[in-house]
């Protein structure tokens, strides 16, 4: 276990206030204040990916369903020494048995949705539903714990009594505060004293209505008075409250002896319950914070980029990358004061609590973490007057114990190493306890003022420098972390821009030894040339996006193309074997009547038949639809061509093409009108033989007397009965009839198939369904003709 100084001195309790908001039960709020870093990877990897899942789930179904659910761990533990509970407790029972089953129900939903889930789903296998005792409580207890009337039969004989009672008690009491004697009242009222019901009776007036006195006002002027026409209800009354009360407690005596056999298994959903509560909360803290899942290093880096410090106003917080280990395990920060050096050190050291605690952190996407087994920190001014410790014996003090406990799986955080005495002396120890952390093996971040460190951060290896940045033009840090680049001295040119002499300044450089005129140069030097890269860095990498943008888009657009392609292929395919197909049907019926024919009358050959049968197999079309001659030349003749006559299927009109305007459109001449038309919106034409104007050709059936509306097929034999039909439905169309009756009755349903397949495949057939149950049912079948 990490130990406590470290979660103190970054704040991680006030990280767990935030996520606290949004916990609704007891046993998540329970786990949340037990909630430490854990160091183990496995257990901190698996932690982050129940966050993931809990945050896909509030991304797409705003949360798991978890109601407000009181802890229940103090009732149940009493059931087992065979203790009644009351009514509230009971009732907070059954939520977590309602809360239970429809977690379940959620979870068994969720593959139906776009919500991926990969570790919760072990989570929710370890709840288990109690129907019978659900039941039971839902129709014995209310939310807020008070009995219902179906808890039993006897408690709903006892509450019917007494609301009888009730109402014959408030019948004879109006009588005294409604009728003659209500002058006789201080206030013509009914309330209730010592549970019995009374009327303020003045003092004056105690003999007009006999009875017993239960109390009277504190001026003695008022009696409340039990008047004795009511006496016998009230006692009638009291024992049913009685005996309400006895059935009560029997009744919770008898739901708490049915829940504790179960109390363990109880016990453990609250907890599981509690479990996924505190995952919520973590997801909506996301959320709220724009964190994101880190990734858990295989190599031992840090890589947080644009991290955040979760604390600070997002409005006001500067985001920073912030790279650690492999190459350097050491990172030395230099910079002005209030320029942002030991936020960055807290935002590092709180990332990794949060990211150790199963908590997204508030960085870009892909940012990776290490799993520390320690982290230390000596940050702020920790003086102990108590133990009369100077700042610089305090610090100390710390930075003994951390290097004590140090080991290649710790984090060192150190603020201003070395402060708090000679500089001189204080550089020196800073380098040789940066050189004893290293020693350990141990990753560290140290801020600094001395610039013998600058030079530290160049001399040894696994050691880089950073800087916090400086804005010489506004005299104001800009609190982004250079990388590479020690903090270079500003005095003078801020001591230039805020009006200082320049001859002061002239004398000043020249106390100034060269190296260190050289270092602030090289520095200055540094820092413009890295400015420089990386606006060409920005620039390049918006390019490159914009580049691949582009790309995907191609990509897209060319996969699309070849969808619509292939399914406009496989459609004329399909229609066109399906034409083939209709054909084919027909023409095996026409067969079969010639066959008909030639055993009646002889004059047709077997082999005429086998040729025609072979013709009509012969337009089935291929799948390869290049090669298909009859596709190609019917394409061909829909193409489009100026003077040609077209249908506008918009407006049912016709027209003739003008002139193309563009790849998608037509000009069209529509009697004395002109317009443009998309392409798709044309149907190619026949030119027509007059010069009359274009109308559309109307069939007009006559119905003919000489047929009827409906066919008897029963009795009939199975081919007699289909060429009988093929004859009727001929004969119907002829007469212009458009809904017909073919009777087959029900028998062994031979008939009815072969009568609905015929129908199938009879083009000129529009619909078809059975007769209503009052008209024959699936004894006939209505026909709707084209």
């Amino acid at each position: 276990m990490m130990n406590s100084k470290i979660l103190e001195v970054l704040e991680y309790e006030k990280v767990k206030n935030a996520v606290k908001q949004f916990i609704a039960t007891e046993n998540g709020a329970k786990e949340l204040r037990q909630l430490v870093p854990m160091t183990d990877s496995a257990k901190v990897q698996n932690a982050l990916k129940e966050t993931l899942d809990a945050v896909n789930i509030y991304r797409v179904k705003s949360g798991i369903p978890i109601p407000r659910l009181e802890d229940i761990d103090e009732p149940l533990q009493r059931l087992k020494i065979d203790a009644t509970l009351n009514g509230r407790e009971i009732a907070q029972i059954g939520r977590v048995l309602r809360a239970t089953r429809e977690v379940i129900n959620f979870f068994a939903d969720l593959p139906d949705t776009e919500v991926t889930v990969e570790t919760l789903n072990g989570v929710v296998d370890q709840l288990e539903t109690i129907p019978e005792i659900e039941e039971r409580l839902n129709s014995s207890i209310e939310g807020n714990g008070h009995l219902l009337n179906s808890a039993s039969s006897e408690l709903r004989r006892i509450r019917a009594a007494i609301t009888r009672v009730e109402g014959e008690i408030r019948q004879r009491m109006e009588k005294f505060t409604r009728g003659s004697q209500a002058k006789y009242l201080s206030e013509p009222i009914v309330t209730i004293r010592s549970e019995r019901y009374v009327i303020p009776v003045r003092a004056d007036s105690r003999s007009r209505f006999g009875g017993v006195v239960h109390d009277q006002s504190s001026s003695g002027q008022t009696l409340y008075v039990e008047p004795e026409a009511v006496v016998d209800l009230n006692n009638q009354l009291r024992q049913e409250q009685v005996a309400e009360v006895h059935e009560e407690q029997r009744i919770l005596q008898e739901l708490s002896a049915l829940i504790a056999p179960y109390a363990d298994t109880l016990k453990d959903n609250s907890k599981v319950l509690g479990h996924l509560d505190l995952l919520n909360a973590k997801a909506q803290y996301a959320h709220k914070l724009k964190a994101t899942e880190p990734q858990i290093s295989t190599n031992n880096r840090i890589n947080l980029r644009q991290a955040r410090h979760p604390l600070i106003d997002p409005k006001k917080v500067v985001p920073n990358d912030i790279r650690l280990g492999g190459e350097y395990s050491t990172l030395v920060i230099t910079g002005p004061n209030t320029g942002g050096k030991t936020i960055t050190l807290k935002t590092v050291g709180l990332l990794q609590l949060m990211a150790q605690s199963g908590i997204f952190i508030p960085a870009n996407e892909n940012s990776t973490v290490r799993v520390f087994e320690e982290i230390f920190a000596d940050i702020g001014d920790e003086q102990s007057i108590e133990q009369n410790l100077s700042t610089f014996s305090s610090h100390m003090d710390n930075t003994i114990h951390i290097l004590e406990h140090l080991n290649e799986r710790s984090l060192a955080l150190f603020d201003e190493l070395g402060a708090g005495t000679d500089p001189k002396e204080g550089a020196a120890l800073a380098i040789a306890i940066l050189d004893r952390v290293r020693q350990r093996g141990a990753v560290s971040i140290t801020t600094t003022h001395y610039p013998e460190l600058k030079t530290y951060g160049y001399e040894r290896s696994g050691t880089i420098n950073a800087s916090m940045e400086f804005d010489v033009d506004t005299l104001q840090p800009t609190y982004k972390l250079l990388l590479g680049i020690p903090g270079q001295s500003n005095a003078f040119e801020i001591s230039r821009r805020l009006g200082l002499d320049e001859d002061i300044i002239t004398q000043a450089r020249g106390l100034v030894d060269q190296d260190s005129q050289d270092l602030n140069n090289m520095i200055k030097d540094l820092t413009t040339r890295q400015k420089r890269a990386q606006k060409l860095n920005e620039q390049v990498q918006t390019l490159l996006s914009q580049t691949e943008e582009y790309n995907d888009t191609l990509v897209k657009g060319v996969e699309r193309l070849s969808q619509q392609r292939d399914r406009l292929l496989e459609s004329a395919k399909e229609s066109a074997n399906q034409i083939v197909n209709d054909s084919r049907s027909e023409a095996d019926q026409i067969i079969k009547r010639l066959r008909r024919l030639e055993k009646s009358a002889g004059n047709f050959k077997e082999n005429d038949l086998i040729e025609a049968k072979s013709k009509l197999n012969a337009l089935h079309q291929d799948t390869n639809l290049k090669r298909n001659k009859v596709l190609r030349k019917a394409k061909e003749a829909q193409k489009l061509h100026v003077n040609d006559e077209v249908i506008v299927l918009t407006y049912g009109q016709r027209g003739e093409l003008l002139r193309q305007v563009d790849a998608h459109h037509w000009e069209v001449q529509m009697g004395i009108l002109k317009m443009k038309v998309a392409t798709d919106e044309l149907e190619k034409v026949k030119p027509e033989r007059t010069t009359k104007p274009a109308s559309h050709n109307v069939v007009h059936r006559t119905k003919s007397a000489g047929v009827k509306t409906s066919l008897d097929l029963r009795g009939k034999r199975y081919e007699e009965a289909l060429t009988e039909t093929d004859r009727y439905i001929d004969a119907a169309l002829l007469a212009g009839y458009d809904e017909v009756t073919i009777i087959h009755g029900k028998g062994t349903g031979a008939l009815r198939s072969g009568i609905t397949k015929y129908l199938k495949q009879n083009r000129r057939i529009k619909s078809f369904e059975y007769a209503p149950a009052n008209a024959g049912g699936n004894g006939a079948t209505i026909v709707h003709l084209r």
